[in-house]
């Protein structure tokens, strides 16, 4: 909308719109952080090797990766809305569940049921955010689901640790016959009960009616964000909607003049993204922050208050970033991350390499302790949020739900890959800690050059640009 007048913009209804999805995104960062502070109790409550450890935590994001897969389309066919309510749905019977497993089979299971969740929402809500929020506020609204992912994480780490603080391990006893580590994943219950119920009160996508021919519908949406220049606005949404047909893996192919097909190269740019902001490591700091601090000579709450501590850094960074990324752009932040990240990164891998026979990192704590913050902050003000940004405003209406989702599944599935392999790259047998965070340094230095080569700015154009 940055054509059209904002005298008029309803920027409180917005935001209200804007956070009830990004819900979404805060059970996203709970759901996917709350293992943090249960996997060393998990491995020996199950007595699990690193291999079964890292499936535990992975094999949830092979569900995420389905999830956000499929999720494009299913909202193609029933609309945003409704794919979230079947995200909360399943958030709540995988908090349920991963509380009571039996063994490590059905703790999979439940965990599984929850990635699903994780991947709807973590594409649900930028389709839908990009979709309602006017163009010259679009990438503040959309690092609103970004900001509710890292607040997430950050009540997952809080919960954990006054857990363990009031039990005195993750492994002990605190209600009734119940041990800490079950109570840690019970929380959840609550904010997905209230995504459910925010999902209700929500209006549907007014480009997803549009695009069912619902156009009174949608024009009763529009008109309460900003109702200037409406008909011009619809009409212009329909001419990027003509001749569409139901969106196949097909549409993201180009002819080219010689009548053979390729992989459009926005797409490839999306997957680069997606793929990139996983392969610097950023989840391990998240999904395994307390056993790494552990086995580098720190005390259980210790370990515990400096993944807290990381999570505090990163949600405040996010509002960084959210002040930021309309200003600066979308490029100019990603090459600033990817830069941070690089030299972070790198000093961690020195301070692991260089630390004691027994792991302890002695005086190189300190200096690695700082270096993960940093790397943390670079991360959470660049790459945490523009990427998801830019997923949601890359791909012209066409394409979009299923460039989406494809980017998605791959996003999902890199983190698969970094989460399950950290365990086994770092236990016996392994490559080490300092090799392990060498090979994500040299991950980020690759993303300055795939930036300053191939991403196009996004910044306050309309969706209809693309």
């Amino acid at each position: 909308m940055d054509q059209l007048s904002t005298e008029k913009l309803d920027l409180g209804h917005v935001v209200k719109i804007t956070l009830a999805a990004a819900l979404g995104g805060f059970l996203f960062g709970f759901d996917s952080s709350v293992i943090n502070g249960a996997n060393g109790a998990l491995k020996v409550h199950f007595a699990m090797s690193d291999y079964q450890l890292g499936l535990a935590v992975a094999l949830s994001l092979i569900g995420a990766a389905g999830g956000a897969y499929f999720a494009g389309r299913l909202a193609d066919v029933f609309g945003r809305v409704r794919c979230m309510l079947a995200a909360a749905i399943l958030f709540l019977v995988s908090a349920i569940g991963s509380g009571i497993p039996f063994g490590i089979p059905d703790f999979i299971m439940w965990r599984v049921i929850g990635g699903i969740g994780v991947g709807m929402a973590s594409i649900i809500a930028p389709i839908y955010i990009a979709e309602t929020a006017p163009a010259h506020l679009r990438g503040r609204l959309g690092s609103m689901q970004q900001m509710a992912i890292v607040v997430g994480i950050f009540i997952a780490l809080l919960s954990n640790y006054l857990i363990v603080k009031i039990s005195g391990s993750a492994n002990n006893v605190i209600l009734g016959s119940f041990k800490a580590w079950q109570l840690m994943f019970w929380i959840e219950i609550v904010p997905a009960l209230m995504y459910g119920i925010a999902a209700l009160r929500l209006p549907e996508s007014p480009r997803y009616l549009i695009s069912q021919g619902k156009i009174e519908e949608a024009k009763a949406v529009f008109a309460k964000i900003n109702p200037d220049r409406l008909d011009e606005h619809v009409a212009a949404i329909q001419k990027s909607f003509d001749n569409e047909k139901r969106h196949h893996l097909s549409d993201l192919l180009e002819k080219l003049t010689n009548g053979k097909k390729r992989v459009a190269p926005i797409v490839w740019v999306g997957l680069g993204l997606a793929v990139l902001q996983q392969l610097v490591g950023i989840n391990v700091i998240f999904y395994y922050g307390s056993m790494l601090w552990q086995s580098v000579g720190f005390g259980e709450s210790d370990a515990f208050l400096s993944s807290l501590i990381n999570s505090i850094i990163n949600m405040v960074m996010t509002v960084v970033a959210i002040l930021l990324i309309d200003k600066v752009g979308r490029k100019p932040l990603l090459l600033i991350g990817s830069v941070g990240m690089m030299l972070t990164l790198g000093t961690l891998a020195l301070c692991f390499l260089n630390a004691s026979p027994d792991g302890s990192l002695g005086g190189g704590a300190v200096v690695a302790l700082v270096a993960a913050n940093f790397y943390v902050a670079f991360f959470a003000v660049t790459w945490g949020p523009v990427m998801w940004v830019m997923l949601g405003e890359m791909f012209n209406n066409r394409i979009r739900a299923v460039a989406i989702s494809i980017c998605g599944l791959a996003q999902w599935f890199a983190n698969f890959l970094v989460s399950w392999s950290f365990p086994i790259l770092t236990g016996k047998g392994g490559i080490g800690i300092g090799p392990t965070y060498l090979l994500y340094t040299l991950f980020a230095a690759f993303s300055i050059f795939f930036v300053a080569k191939f991403v196009r700015e996004t910044n306050g154009k309309h969706l209809e640009e693309m």
